[in-house]
């Protein structure tokens, strides 16, 4: 599990997955969201404005597991 840090209070989670460089673009963050291949905590997240907050857990399918620090 990869550790990402934040400098704030909550990151959204288009944001996060740019952050992470998981996405390189906002358009490739929304298409990852909008497949359904996102899990924030365990649940399939569709909505790209979800806050996250440190100790949250992403897990990106095909790409790996991320915890919010």
């Amino acid at each position: 599990m990869d550790k990402i840090q934040i400098n704030t209070e909550f990151i959204k989670l288009d944001q996060f997955l740019k952050w992470a460089g998981i996405a390189d673009t906002g358009t490739i963050a929304k298409l990852i969201i909008n497949n359904g291949d996102v899990k924030v905590n365990g649940e399939v997240v569709l909505q790209r404005g979800k806050k996250l907050y440190k100790g949250n857990i992403v897990e990106v399918a095909d790409v790996g597991i991320f915890e919010v620090v």
